[in-house]
Formats: C-alpha cells, structure tokens, sequence
C-alpha cells in the first residue's frame, strides 16, 4: 500500500465517517423496537366486485369518513444523537366496511402540515433533501388487501396497500390492529420502513448521520 492511499484512508473525514458509521450501528432508537414492513413494488388496485344481480343477497356496505379528532399521524426519525418525534395535522381518507369486516381504507396526508420536536428540523424535512413539498405535496397510503392475522404487539390484522411518498409508490405490508362497531372502525399500527426505497436518501452530517428506517406511527378513526 503507497503512502498517499494510506493517508487518504486514514483522512480525518474518512475516519470520521468510519466512527460515525460504527456508532450509528449501535445507536439504540424507538425504531428498533417497531416491526419492519414488507416492502415491494407498487401493485395495481383490484377491481371492484361487480354488482350483484336482483335477486341475489346483498351484502350490507358503507363508506366511512376519517374524523381527524382523536386519531394522528405520526413518525419517529433518529440520527446518532437521538431520536426525534414528529406529526401531520392535516390529512383526510375513508375506510369501506362490508359485512362488519373493513374491505378497504384510504388516508392522504398533507405533507407542509407536518410538525416536529425541532423547529429548523421541520423546514429540513419538508425541503428537497426530504419531502420535497413544494413537487409532491401530498402522501397517500390505498389499501390492496385487509386480512384477519394476528401478529406482534396484540396486531389483529395484516394490511397491505400502495404508498406513495414523495412521488415513489410501494407496496408495504404491515401488522395492525382493527375495531370495527357500529360506532365506526378503529385503527392503529405502528411499523417502520427504509426510507431511502423511496428515493428519501439525505445522509445527514458525517458525524451525526440519520437512519434509513422511519418509524409510522397511525391511530385512525373512521366514522
């Protein structure tokens, strides 16, 4: 090994981001503790079932809307430092429910209304290092498929659907936990996903750099 090649490895930014790398690994965050989403292409939505025919028995269905009042969505991002909390006070959707059961959910969330645990961070995630707001403005999860699985932390449900984050759609599959009553449907889950699959790549600083998993945190209320 040349002199000169030893002393490019052994520069002070190389080492700096060797120790950050190193740190970054054993770095314990509120993330880890969330389960991992399965995370593929996007797939197409399914088709509606047709109507039925007269005469046929039908199966009681109705649309409800997602009240913003006691429901939230939230995140948890993390960097060498620790780990930071944020929020979206603007988002809407409907969930479907045919014969008790919910056969589908929609949420859009209006991205410029996130907030967080650091003001200057706030303005950094809605930039185009993160979110990109000013060209995609808004995130959507559609669901492709609900199915009754239990799973961890008490998760009663399996759900699958398209999410689109700053204009990239996947497929994420995660564990859930679903109420449906008369009162309405009652949803929460709690997963963490690799944002860097949707194009959200912003190291952070070589000594403090941020993490590829994203921690969603969703309690929804559809009425």
């Amino acid at each position: 090994m040349t002199t000169q090649r030893f002393r490019t490895i052994l520069s002070p930014r190389n080492l700096a981001l060797a120790l950050a790398l190193t740190s970054l690994a054993a770095c314990k965050s509120e993330i880890d503790e969330k389960p991992k989403a399965k995370v593929e292409d996007a797939e197409k939505a399914p088709e509606k079932a047709p109507d039925k025919p007269d005469g046929a028995e039908a199966t009681e269905a109705k649309t409800l809307a997602l009240v913003t009042e006691g429901s939230s969505v939230g995140f948890i991002g993390a960097k060498l430092t620790g780990d930071h909390k944020g929020s979206f006070d603007k988002f809407e959707g409907n969930a479907q429910v045919e014969g008790g059961k919910l056969s589908s959910l929609e949420v859009t969330i209006e991205v410029g209304s996130m907030t967080t645990d650091a003001a200057d961070l706030t303005g950094h995630l809605t930039s185009a290092d993160f979110f990109n707001i000013a060209e995609h403005p808004q995130a959507k999860f559609t669901s492709l498929s609900i199915t009754e699985k239990s799973g961890e932390g008490g998760a009663t449900h399996e759900i699958a659907g398209n999410l689109e984050l700053k204009g990239q759609a996947k497929k994420v599959t995660f564990p859930a936990t679903l109420e449906v009553s008369d009162a309405g449907v009652h949803g929460k889950a709690e997963f963490s996903i690799d944002r860097k699959l949707w194009g959200i790549d912003y190291p952070g600083k070589p000594d403090d750099l941020i993490k590829d998993e994203v921690a969603l945190l969703l309690d929804l209320n559809f009425k």
